[in-house]
């Protein structure tokens, strides 16, 4: 079983901010993490190699020192780590970073199935999953939150809904999105985290792919970023209802209609 997890490298939360002239993240000298949602797919990944055997391959498109994301995917206990970096990627919105992302996974070769986080908490689109899976021609099933049964020719997946859950069945190669109910990501060893430190990391530039210069970078993305804001500040005043409950109720439920809540 070849499995491929998808991973990005994002800015730390405490750290982002925002170009007012881009209108893009500003990456340089903010601390950088792996996606949350990525660490719980490298996870799965390594779950499902314990169960059936294989190798588990971890994809990433970013500057220099996205290796260090892919560092910590290989202290998990990754196998093989792949980087796409040119500057010729700088700018791809999510259909330009599917398109990358597709392209290496068919030059890696033979992937019986793709991983990626459900989103990714810098942009919140959800799309790089599906998009790569478009671009693919794989099955596909996002938010993903078990991992029933696996075997060499089909996954069983759940995930849940408003009322219940789906269960999910899917030849293979397909691709899946999974959420943070689908494991416990583990804490990597020592030993695998001082073999990560001298791992090779492949390199590819456009080229090494194959990749059609006109569908990647920031000029072939046909989204932008127009505009940028905070969200409002909230009402921090915590008001203190007192009295008996019948009065406390009837107190509460004016402020409510006050406020135009009810």
């Amino acid at each position: 079983m070849k499995t491929v997890v998808c991973i990005k490298q994002v800015p730390s939360s405490t750290d982002a901010k925002i170009d007012p002239e881009t209108k893009r993240i500003i990456r340089e000298g903010a601390k950088a993490v792996i996606n949350p949602f990525d660490l719980y797919a490298v996870e799965e990944a390594l779950r499902i190699r314990e169960r059936i055997g294989g190798e588990v391959i971890v994809l990433t498109m970013g500057p220099d020192n996205a290796k260090n994301s892919l560092i910590e995917a290989l202290s998990m206990g990754a196998d093989k780590a792949f980087l796409l970096c040119d500057r010729a990627f700088a700018g791809s919105d999510t259909w330009a970073t599917s398109y990358a992302l597709a392209k290496a996974i068919e030059k890696i070769g033979n992937a019986d199935l793709v991983i990626c986080g459900k989103q990714a908490v810098d942009g919140d689109t959800a799309q790089v999953g599906p998009g790569i899976a478009s671009k693919l021609d794989m099955l596909q099933a996002a938010n993903v939150s078990g991992v029933e049964d696996i075997t060499a020719g089909e996954i069983t997946v759940s995930r849940m809904n408003e009322t219940g859950y789906d269960v999910l069945k899917l030849k293979l190669p397909a691709l899946i999105t999974v959420t943070k109910d689908i494991n416990e990501p583990r804490i990597p060893t020592l030993r695998n985290a001082r073999k990560a430190r001298t791992a090779e990391i492949t390199v590819w530039k456009p080229d090494d792919i194959d990749a059609d210069s006109d569908k990647i970078g920031l000029n072939a993305s046909p989204t932008r970023v127009v505009g940028t804001e905070p969200p409002a500040l909230r009402n921090t005043v915590t008001l203190k209802i007192e009295g008996e409950p019948s009065q406390a109720a009837k107190k509460l439920a004016d402020e409510l209609i006050n406020r135009g809540l009810i």
